[in-house]
């Protein structure tokens, strides 16, 4: 087994056992759709994702082949859903099994398969749009990073998009986990172009304040210096 081969497997297997270790210690509640903080951060980053992907001219309709990368129990394929793509041009990829399983119970016609985006099971220039969202890291090895890029940027269209989600900002209390900057995101899809925006509330912020008063979260979400993540759409 070469060394690539190696990096590899030993960065999947370290994201699984976090699985693992998140599973049983983070409560399944912390990002229940009804959290006042998660509907906050949720509902935000779809609306500007929408009006970013119009402007792009590369919103999905419903004949658009639509690929997430880490879909997780369900991710923006649900979304997309409400977008009006239908669920037979759904694909995904997803590395945990139990997650996937779910996703699949709930779209049983989508293409939703079971694995890491370091070699993608797709064709060359077979999606319209790919979503990446809260998964470049949680991958700590850079060139697994550069390795799940590659492929995304293989698959997709010419024309097609990356629909990107991410956190900019470190999280002192969680090692497991590194961010993805502005500068980075450009060396990864260096054949990718378009415009990248600051968005969510710092979540820890957005946890104490959105439940006692919506309208402050709002206003606070406004300032840039309390944003943690970035949205990008970038055209092929």
């Amino acid at each position: 087994m070469d060394s690539e081969a190696d990096f590899i497997i030993n960065e999947r297997q370290r994201i699984q056992a976090e699985y693992k270790r998140r599973g049983r210690e983070v409560s399944h509640d912390r990002y229940a759709p009804w959290q006042p903080a998660e509907m906050l951060m949720r509902e935000e980053r779809k609306r500007v994702a929408a009006k970013m992907l119009h402007r792009a001219g590369v919103f999905p309709w419903r004949n658009s082949s639509c690929l997430e990368v880490g879909y997780g129990s369900l991710g923006w394929l649900g979304d997309l859903i409400t977008w009006g793509v239908l669920e037979h041009n759904l694909s995904g990829i997803e590395l945990d099994q139990d997650r996937a399983q779910l996703a699949h119970d709930i779209l049983p016609t989508a293409d939703l398969r079971t694995g890491d985006a370091t070699a993608l099971p797709w064709e060359d220039n077979s999606f319209h749009l790919v979503i990446a969202s809260t998964v470049f890291t949680s991958v700590l090895n850079g060139d697994v990073r550069r390795l799940m890029a590659a492929e995304i940027t293989r698959v997709l269209k010419p024309g097609g998009a990356l629909l990107w989600y991410d956190f900019a900002m470190n999280n002192p209390a969680n090692p497991n986990v590194r961010r993805v900057g502005r500068e980075e995101l450009h060396q990864l899809f260096p054949q990718l172009k378009g415009k990248v925006r600051s968005v969510t509330l710092a979540p820890p912020l957005a946890r104490l304040v959105a439940p006692s008063s919506w309208t402050m979260a709002v206003l606070l979400e406004a300032v840039p210096l309390l944003r943690t993540h970035l949205l990008a759409v970038l055209v092929k």
